[in-house]
Formats: C-alpha cells, sequence, structure tokens
C-alpha cells in the first residue's frame, strides 16, 4: 500500500458575534489513530479529521508499506491556535469545603493591542470576581485570579469568555471529604428487581450517589474479555487467555457476532495472513490486537511449559490445544496432556503429595482429566483420554463417600467423567449446597476446602463450577446462579482471576446465549421515583450500560427498583449506593498515627509534612497521607527518606502520597519528615490518613482530614 499526502480543511465561517464565541470543550492528548488506510492507485488517501480544542501544536506520523512489502513514513506538524484566547487553568480535583484562587491566562498572539470583556462562570460551584474587563498587549498576555468556592461534591464545569473572540469550557470534579461508604447489590434483569438498602444516616450533604452497570449478557462479557485479558499474565492468566483466543470464533458465532468469528478464524486456525487485510467492521473483534495477545501469551505458555509440574501442565494443555493449527501451540498441548497423563497413579488419581487432603486430590484428578481429554483429537489422544478416564472414575466412584462438599462435587461432575447414579447423586449434593441471597444463588466454599493449587477457590469459581455441574438440570435454579456470577463480573479484572474466569465465562455462554432485543430501556427507582434511565440499541447492547444519579436524601432503608423494558434474563447489573460519612479517629491492632501538616503554606514555596506512627513489630506498613487538591510532594525529599532506610518505596498521586514502611523492631518508633509544594492559593481540605498492615489491610488506623490556609 502506497501512502500519497493528507491536506486538512477549514470551512471558512462567518465572524461570529463577541456574545455568540464557540466553546471550547474537546480537550484530548491524542485524537487520531487509524490502523488502516488503503489508497487509491496513484498512492493518495484522504483522513477527515476534526482537530481537537486544544491551543498547542499536534505532529502527525503516517506509515505505510506497498503490497510488495516497501515500506515508508513521514511526519508532519501544524499548530492549532487563535488569534486571542482564554485558558483558565484548573486543577484536576477540589474537596468539599475548598475555596481556591485560579488563575485565568488570557493572550494575545496579534500585532495590536486587545481589550475586551472577560467573565467567568461555573455550575457546580461559585464564583468570585468573575466579571471584569482586560487589556493585553500586542505579542503579550495577562493573568487574572478568581476565587471559586465548592461547597458540596460532585462535577464541576467552569467557563470563561473573552467577549467575542473566544470562550472554553473544563471540568473537574468536587471530592467529598468524608470517608467512603459503598452498597452494592447485583443480579438479572429477567423481571423487574426490587433491593432493600440500609445507607448511613449520617451521609455528608452532596455526597450519596447511585450508579448502575448493566451487562449484556454473555455477547457483551466476551468481548470484554478479549479486550482486557491480556492485562493479566500470571500462569493461570495465560491459560486461559489462550484458551479464551482459541474458542472465540466458535463463542462469537454461537452468540451471533459472525463477522467477528470470521475475523479471528484465519487467526486462531493458523491459516495465514492475508496480504491486503479486510476493511475493519464497526463493533467487530479487533484481530490485530488479538494477534498480539496471542503472541504474547504464546511466548508465556512456552516457558512456563519447558519443564511444568503436573498442575501447570494440566493448567496450560487445555488452552494450548484449542489452536488444532498452529503447529507450536498444538505440539505444545500434546506434549503438556501426555505429561498430564504419565502423572496417573495406579489407582486411578493424578497429581497428590505431602500435606495434600483427599479433597484437593479429587479436584486435581478432575483438572487432569479434563486436560487429557482436550488432547483427543487424534487416535493417540483418544485412546490417552479413554484408559485416563476409565481409571479416574474407578477412583472418583470409590472416594464418594468422602465427597463432604458442593465445590468438590461441582469439580468432578464439570469434568465430565462421573455418570449414571453416582452423576445423580452428586448433583443433588451440589443443589442442596447452593445459598440464595438478594439478587441470586451462589455456592459457598466451606472451610478447608481447597482448589487443585492449594489454595482457597472464590465464590465465583465455585458458582461458575455449580452452573457447569448442573446444566441441564431441571432441578436447579441456573438463573439464579447466573444472576450472581454476571453481578460479580468486573470489565478490568473479570472474576478475579484465570482460574475463576475460565469457568465463569463458559458457564455465563452456556446459560446466557439467546441473542438479546434490539433495544432495552432500563429504569432505576428508589421507592418508585425514577432516579435515573437509559436504553440500550443495538449497537450499545455490545457493551456495558453505566448509569451514574445524584441521590440525595437515601439514608436509612429504602426499596430501590432495577427493570428493564423488555425484561432480558441475558442481562446482568451491579447496583451501588455511595455516600460519605464524617471521619474518625481510629485505630486498630495496636497502629497508631499521627499527622502535622504546616500551620500556613505559600504558594511555590516548600512546606514540612511530619508523621510519626506507633506499631507492632515486624510488621511491613503501608502510610497513605491525603494531601489538598493542588499540593505537590518534592520528589527528593521522599528519595531521602528511602535512601536512609526509613521507607521502603513512595508513590504519588493527585491528592495523596503512599509510602511503604519496612519492618521495625520491638520499641522501634518510626517517624519522617518530607516537603510538599502548594500551587494554589486559598482554603483547602486534606484528606484523610491512613496507617495499615499490608498483610492485614483489615487492621488500620486513621487519622481525619485537616484544612490547609494557602496564601
Amino acid at each position: 500500500m502506497g501512502l500519497g499526502g493528507f491536506g486538512m480543511k477549514a470551512k471558512k465561517s462567518e465572524e461570529p458575534e463577541p456574545e455568540a464565541a464557540q466553546s471550547r470543550a474537546w480537550f484530548p492528548e491524542t485524537f487520531l489513530f487509524e490502523p488502516l488506510v488503503v489508497t487509491d492507485a496513484s498512492g493518495a488517501a484522504t483522513v477527515p479529521v476534526r482537530v481537537p480544542d486544544r491551543l498547542t501544536g499536534w505532529r502527525v506520523l503516517a506509515l505505510a508499506h506497498s503490497r510488495s512489502g516497501a515500506q515508508a513514513g513521514a511526519v508532519t506538524r501544524f499548530a492549532g491556535t487563535l488569534p486571542t484566547y482564554v485558558d483558565p487553568v484548573l486543577p484536576p480535583f477540589l474537596r468539599a469545603g475548598d475555596a481556591v484562587r485560579l488563575p485565568v491566562q488570557v493572550v494575545n498572539t496579534t500585532e495590536s493591542a486587545v481589550e475586551a470583556a472577560l467573565k467567568v462562570e461555573a455550575q457546580g460551584a461559585a464564583v468570585e470576581g468573575g466579571g471584569r474587563t482586560v487589556r493585553v498587549p500586542a505579542r503579550g498576555s495577562v493573568v487574572e485570579y478568581v476565587t471559586v468556592r465548592a461547597s458540596g461534591p460532585g462535577p464541576v464545569s467552569v467557563r470563561a469568555t473573552l467577549g467575542g473572540a473566544d470562550a472554553v469550557v473544563r471540568s473537574f470534579d468536587v471530592w467529598p471529604t468524608g470517608r467512603p461508604v459503598m452498597l452494592t447489590r447485583g443480579g438479572t434483569l429477567a423481571a423487574p428487581r426490587t433491593l432493600s438498602l440500609t445507607a448511613p444516616s449520617d451521609a455528608q450533604a452532596g455526597s450519596e450517589r447511585v450508579r448502575l452497570l448493566v451487562y449484556p449478557g454473555a455477547l457483551g462479557v466476551l468481548r470484554s474479555e478479549l479486550g482486557t485479558a491480556g492485562g493479566r499474565m500470571d500462569t493461570a492468566d495465560v491459560a486461559y487467555a489462550l484458551l479464551l483466543v482459541g474458542r472465540s470464533p466458535e463463542l462469537l458465532a454461537t452468540l451471533g457476532e459472525t463477522q467477528s468469528a470470521e475475523a479471528l478464524k484465519a487467526l486462531t486456525s493458523g491459516e495465514k495472513r492475508p496480504a491486503t487485510p479486510p476493511q475493519p467492521v464497526e463493533g467487530a473483534v479487533d484481530v490485530e490486537a488479538m494477534r498480539g495477545l496471542l503472541a504474547q501469551v504464546t511466548q508465556r505458555a512456552l516457558r512456563a511449559g519447558r519443564a511444568p509440574d503436573v498442575a501447570t501442565a494440566a493448567l496450560l494443555a487445555e488452552g494450548a490445544l484449542a489452536h488444532p493449527g498452529n503447529p507450536v501451540l498444538a505440539r505444545l498441548g500434546e506434549r503438556l496432556a501426555a505429561r498430564v497423563a504419565a502423572a496417573q497413579l495406579p489407582d486411578g488419581t493424578c497429581q497428590g503429595g505431602d500435606g495434600w487432603t483427599l479433597q484437593r486430590l479429587l479436584v486435581a484428578t478432575a483438572d487432569c482429566t479434563r486436560a487429557v481429554n482436550a488432547a483427543a483429537g487424534t487416535p493417540e489422544g483418544r485412546r490417552r483420554a479413554a484408559l485416563f478416564t476409565v481409571k479416574a472414575s474407578g477412583a472418583l466412584e470409590r472416594n464418594r463417600a468422602h465427597v463432604k462438599d458442593g465445590y468438590t462435587a461441582a469439580a468432578l461432575l464439570a469434568s465430565g467423567v462421573v455418570t449414571g447414579s453416582l452423576k445423580e447423586d452428586l448433583r443433588v449434593q451440589v443443589r442442596d449446597a447452593l445459598k440464595t441471597r438478594e439478587g441470586g444463588a451462589f455456592l459457598p466454599v466451606e472451610p478447608g476446602v481447597v482448589d487443585a493449587s492449594g489454595q482457597t477457590p472464590s465464590e465465583a469459581e465455585a458458582t461458575a463450577l455449580a452452573v457447569l455441574a448442573l446444566e441441564g438440570d431441571a432441578k436447579a435454579p441456573l438463573a439464579d446462579l447466573g444472576a450472581s456470577l454476571l453481578a460479580g463480573y468486573e470489565p478490568v479484572s473479570g472474576w478475579g482471576g484465570g482460574r475463576a474466569n475460565r469457568l465463569a465465562l463458559r458457564a455465563v455462554v452456556a446459560l446466557f446465549r439467546e441473542p438479546l432485543p434490539s433495544q432495552v430501556r432500563v429504569v432505576l427507582e428508589r421507592d418508585g421515583q425514577p432516579v435515573t434511565e437509559g436504553t440500550f440499541d443495538a449497537k450499545a447492547l455490545r457493551e456495558v450500560l453505566a448509569l451514574e444519579a445524584a441521590a440525595p436524601g437515601s439514608g436509612g432503608a429504602h426499596t430501590w427498583t432495577v427493570r428493564a423494558e423488555p425484561a432480558v434474563p441475558g442481562l446482568g447489573f451491579s447496583l451501588t449506593l455511595a455516600a460519605a460519612v464524617p471521619w474518625k479517629t481510629e485505630s486498630q491492632g495496636g497502629l497508631e498515627l499521627a499527622v502535622k501538616g504546616p500551620s500556613e503554606a505559600k504558594v511555590g514555596q516548600p512546606a514540612e509534612v511530619v508523621v510519626q506512627a506507633s506499631t507492632p513489630s515486624g510488621l511491613e506498613l503501608e502510610l497513605r497521607h491525603g494531601l489538598p487538591a493542588g499540593v505537590q510532594v518534592d520528589p527528593a525529599s521522599l528519595d531521602a527518606l528511602v535512601s536512609e532506610g526509613r521507607v521502603t518505596s513512595w508513590n504519588a498521586e493527585d491528592g495523596a502520597v503512599t509510602l511503604k514502611l519496612p519492618p521495625r523492631g520491638p520499641g522501634e518508633p518510626f517517624q519522617a519528615r518530607f516537603r510538599v509544594i502548594p500551587t494554589l492559593a486559598g482554603t483547602l481540605q486534606a484528606g484523610a490518613s491512613s496507617l495499615k498492615v499490608v498483610s492485614r489491610p483489615d487492621l488500620a488506623s486513621y487519622v481525619p482530614p485537616t484544612t490547609w490556609a494557602v496564601r
């Protein structure tokens, strides 16, 4: 593909009236990424773009290649500016109760002095001194100041206008000063869901907000996982990512996503990449991203599979064997399955070792069986799988009386080994172990029960196993189990880990494979009164719908209703009611924390913060100190603490600095001093500070926020 050139054309508009300046409100750092632009026969292509409202210089990089493989590139730059413009300098956040002096810069790039009316106003906050006339010299600038008072939490939008020359809108959030409290419930929308929530009665004014996330069934979850699985890379996550990419064409086609399924088919079947890639389809899975993910996890799987133990081999085999057209992964999967089969003991069990319980051994045997059966695509694999399954089935039957919990029973059923009366017997045990709660059913994990790795399985993993174990069982509350799974899904972390994700995604696809309606209206009510609503259209049904609204007056007990019109079993929801309550000084586990900030500070000048702690010996601690808006840490002073051995590491973010403290000896106190630099003048609320034990985050000491006066 050749690269010609590109041009940008601006429509000439009429001179606006002074009071009709168009507001600038779109400020991305990057505004164009086109991975595939096809030129005409002469090597030219036109890419229409909208240039952001940010007044700055822009860099454009273009890379091209021809059908024969020749490559070229070019870089060009252009500037986006105005003759005269206004630029309010806003903080990333404020806290409720802050009163700050915000600078507003007015710039004149012309050869003549400019005199114009400057006006600054805000929604969500009060502005003092927001109207005046300014005179700016030719090729010069001036800085004016206005006072902004943030009385309560929520979004703030600031609009600054300079006569008819320019208008700009920028936003920031005002954070509550109290301690966050969140209540979360979930379920599916097969019918209107009514929930009872009792929120704190002492919530700070304006801090009560409600957030409703609606997940579009199996297709939405699958697409979300294809986009985020690459960020999780331990061995279990690698195994899951391999299986996810390998099975994605089949799963997408099953769920009605035929275009994405066809696009991924060549990738997972090992077919050669086409010389001219097909045009991307709106809403389709990013095949190039999947190609990169597959390359990444393949390398990690090869490293983990060089000399694996049986547990690692069982974990990786199924994912590697999901790519029969990939000779590297196919050979790896065959070798891993053979490694697992060779580990089967004469009694039919697999793995085992010192300290293993029989419960863990049975779950591990079920995992091994799945891995060996995944390699049954060849005559040798079928022979090996049949022999392994017969011996494993005998071991499970002999030890049936020792299966005491629902998780282990579900794992044996999900392996596909058990049949006949034993299968029905185990299903009864799983059904009896299920628990119900508001929004769904789940399978609890009893004390002492572990998975094949020896770790306590999560509730999500157990619930997913229950779905797979009870699939097709008319007596099982499968819809309620699916409600719990959908409500527990997070777009970034999935269900919390590779083992849980692998099982939960299979369960969700099994339960919610019916296509969704083209349009669904979702309504949230409190005590029968609408709070917020939204609509999925045909495209949005592929994504997560997020609705958020202020919820004043939610303290105490209230009834919340989530309703889909029409009702859709495959829609899962998660409802979170958040509020902030006043901080109180708290100490737990012998942790004592004291923080002293400056009594008065000046903009641009360093100020000192002193933190002191008294704690039990031998504990690694995390100290988090809340900083006011606009206060930045001095890295040199914190690096000095690390050099002295007082602090292991530090991390700064907007509104806080976190220190990791090494374990100390008996009776050894902790004290540290570091510098900060205020960049905003006014009366500013700091955040609360906390001291926690790294290994026991439930043990913590809290210090309430303080108020800083910055001149």
